[in-house]
């Protein structure tokens, strides 16, 4: 079947006036688009959509919305939050989307008052906070609607207890502590971030019989340490706070009343969980602190001296504690209610088959301003739905249904992405992917994650796009990557990535999905193939009043053109997908990485001592791999419907599900990936094996390595149908 496009002269003429105002817009840039891509009969007609697509996406506009949509703090449930909601919705309008404001009624909580304090044995005062933020010379910090650090989910206390020091906070730091004799019960823990996800912090202190959590920001993770300081540079300043969550979402996230259910206005009380039953919400307190703050607290602590790796960038020597050297108090007032959220749905109709669904998102909330996280995203986004706009003004349309969702509470447990997804879960079981975007520009080094199908899919799309630095974004995405490597090399360090990014060839490496973004619902929970997108760079005010649009013009992106690039592959993916012939799953790659997880979970047990037989789990790995390469084959060269073909296709990566969930955690379904539960955002790759075997408990990976087997039996046979 050949490319189908109506478009008359004027188009045709559009799209040669469009690709030359490319060419002029960017003499330092050069893009070859590439003869074939992967799922297209024949890509002559679509690389010229393609250039006349990348001449919209423009850097000064991109710059513009960011400026919009970052003028005020709008947190979540905020009527600010609104605003950005109706200036969003404007926008996928104005291009012609369909569009509609969705709302939905979650428990959330805002802070009432927030004060901790810290005393000596001796009664003296060493500290009285949270130092409100502030640097000579910023511009935003000082607005009144500035919502005060503190942690989402965090229950309300008052408490008064000894101080103990826990490094990052990660299970092998709660074990030290426990060989150091350090009894953590009716305790404060310290600890600092970075490592694992925060509620993982909150999580184990829980465990561990705590009495509460404070975290706070060390200057050897991203502040003066890394670099020069905002103003002067991109880190941390000393009153600089991360807000955050610290909702259990590694047991599932969205509105914690609501696991698997929608929370839509009308729902009735009655099909809610209470708020004191959601198993996502923590039983103890929790607070973020600057390291202005927490400095007083750690130089008076005690006890033993704290072990070499866990010493921060500090100017005095790090002790454990617990030793009643320190006190603090902690009095947390949070104002728990329902709460209204808004997202943004902005739909295109397919032509041909439109209930296959291509849907792109990026949360729109955030802890303050949120100038890098997540509205330069959201700019991007929108200059992407600018440029696709514009094709839809010149005749074009696409063959399957597209969807722009612009997510709302995405910070306080990936809310809104995921109330939607359970609101669709029956449309989007015939979804063909979710495109996401977060934090879309922190700096100029391109990266990105996928399920291994689409990882191939990744690397065409940047093969196409041109760079700021010259070249292609795929081409400066590689030099990035071996510029990091060699750095780590010299620095006598490699990548731990023991848990994810199997290599099965020696191309740019696309990383793995685990959580923390938007894309955990679509494929951890309904299995719809996935990515995420962004653009790195040195950035140390994450989550804190200063990541607003000073900063962002003075270290991310002062003339916007990284915004450009981004939107630019943000909408290529979305049209790559929505218009090819075959869809464009690389599972031989799949297939592959999952063989070599398997053989780094067999010894992983071997060397933990537990005993798991991994016979069945291989074969059944292998038997996928050889189904995808025969289905490989009819995808190169298709001879027939490409409608049942593309029907097969997509039911493989569903059939990856576990329809009783991981142990413990049934909210989440996939059995190749999962955030981890000691993790929470990096990837643990066929989870309920690899937790098993961290756990030393030989029966249930036994029975998750038979759950993995018939997951991948059940794809084994669809692509083996399909390849007939």
């Amino acid at each position: 079947m050949a490319y189908r496009r109506t478009l008359s002269f004027c188009c045709a003429f559009a799209f040669c006036c469009a690709l030359w105002l490319l060419i002029r817009s960017s003499p330092a840039q050069t893009a070859t688009a590439p003869g074939n891509v992967f799922g297209y009969k024949d890509f002559s007609a679509e690389s010229k959509i393609d250039q006349s697509f990348m001449a919209v996406p423009d850097a000064k506009l991109a710059g513009e919305e960011l400026k919009t949509l970052t003028a005020a703090p709008h947190i979540a449930g905020s009527k600010e939050d609104y605003a950005t909601a109706e200036y969003v919705a404007q926008k996928f309008k104005a291009a012609g989307l369909e569009t509609s404001i969705v709302p939905y009624k979650i428990w959330l909580n805002l802070p009432k008052e927030i004060r901790v304090e810290a005393t000596s044995a001796d009664g003296k005062t060493l500290m009285t906070g949270p130092t409100r933020e502030h640097v000579e010379g910023d511009a935003y910090d000082q607005d009144p609607r500035v919502v005060m650090p503190f942690n989402g989910s965090s229950p309300s206390a008052d408490i008064t207890a000894d101080v103990v020091y826990a490094n990052y906070g990660r299970p092998e730091d709660f074990q030290k502590l426990a060989q150091l004799g350090i009894d953590l019960k009716g305790k404060i823990v310290l600890t600092r971030y970075g490592g694992n996800f925060r509620g993982v912090k909150v999580y184990i202190a829980q465990q561990k019989g705590a009495a509460g959590v404070l975290i706070y920001s060390d200057p050897a993770d991203d502040g003066y340490f890394r670099g020069d300081m905002y103003p002067n540079g991109p880190y941390r300043p000393a009153t600089g706070v991360q807000r955050g969550s610290v909702q259990y979402m590694f047991k599932y996230p969205g509105d914690p009343t609501t696991p698997g259910v929608a929370s839509t206005p009308d729902l009735p009380m009655s099909k809610r969980i209470p708020p004191e039953k959601a198993e996502n919400q923590p039983t103890i307190p929790a607070t973020p602190l600057s390291y202005k703050d927490a400095a007083p607290i750690l130089e008076n602590l005690k006890g033993p001296v704290a072990p070499h790796e866990w010493q921060g960038a500090l100017p005095f020597t790090y002790h454990v504690g617990g030793k009643g050297a320190v006190k603090v108090h902690m009095l947390l007032k949070q104002d728990y209610q329902y709460r209204l959220i808004w997202d943004v749905i902005g739909r295109i109709p397919g032509t041909e088959v439109p209930d296959e669904w291509v849907v792109a998102g990026n949360h729109r909330d955030a802890w303050v301003y949120g100038a890098v996280d997540p509205n330069s995203g959201t700019a991007a986004m929108l200059e992407a739905v600018h440029g696709i706009g514009a094709l839809l003004k010149q005749g074009w349309k696409p063959k399957r249904t597209i969807i722009f969702g612009s997510w709302d509470a995405e910070e306080e447990g990936l809310i809104g992405s995921t109330e939607w997804a359970e609101d669709n879960a029956h449309r989007l079981e015939h979804a063909v992917a979710y495109l996401n975007t977060d934090v879309g520009v922190a700096g100029p080094n391109f990266d990105a994650s996928a399920v291994p199908s689409l990882k191939q899919f990744i690397r065409e799309v940047t093969q196409e796009v041109p760079s700021p630095k010259g070249g292609t974004v795929y081409a400066q995405w590689k030099v990035s990557q071996a510029e990091a490597e060699n750095q780590r090399r010299s620095n006598g360090t490699t990548e731990h990535n023991g848990r994810s990014n199997a290599h099965v060839n020696d191309d740019v490496t696309v990383g793995d999905l685990g959580s923390g973004s938007d894309y955990t619902p679509f494929i951890q929970h309904l299995g719809v193939p996935s990515t995420d997108i962004s653009s790195g760079g040195p950035y140390g005010v994450y989550h804190s009043v200063f990541d607003n649009y000073q900063w962002f013009t003075l270290n991310a992106d002062p003339t916007f053109v990284y915004e450009q690039q981004q939107a630019r592959v943000f909408g290529l993916e979305v049209l790559h997908m929505a218009d090819a012939d075959v869809l464009p799953y690389d599972y031989v790659t799949y297939g592959k990485e999952i063989e070599q997880y398997l053989e780094a979970a067999q010894k992983k047990a071997s060397d933990a001592h537990v005993s798991l037989d991994f016979g069945a789990a291989d074969a059944a790995a292998k038997r996928f791999t050889t189904a995808a390469t025969e289905v490989r084959r009819k995808q190169d060269h298709p001879a027939g419907s490409e409608v049942a073909l593309n029907t097969s296709l997509r039911a493989a990566e569903g059939d990856l599900l576990s329809p009783e969930g991981l142990p413990n955690r049934p909210w989440f379904r996939h059995t190749i990936y999962a955030p981890g539960e000691y993790t929470g955002y990096a990837a643990v790759v066929i989870p309920g094996v690899n937790e098993a075997i961290d756990a030393k408990d030989a029966q249930r990976g036994q029975s998750q390595l038979a759950s993995v087997t018939a997951a991948l039996d059940r794809a084994s046979a669809t692509l083996e149908g399909a390849a007939k």
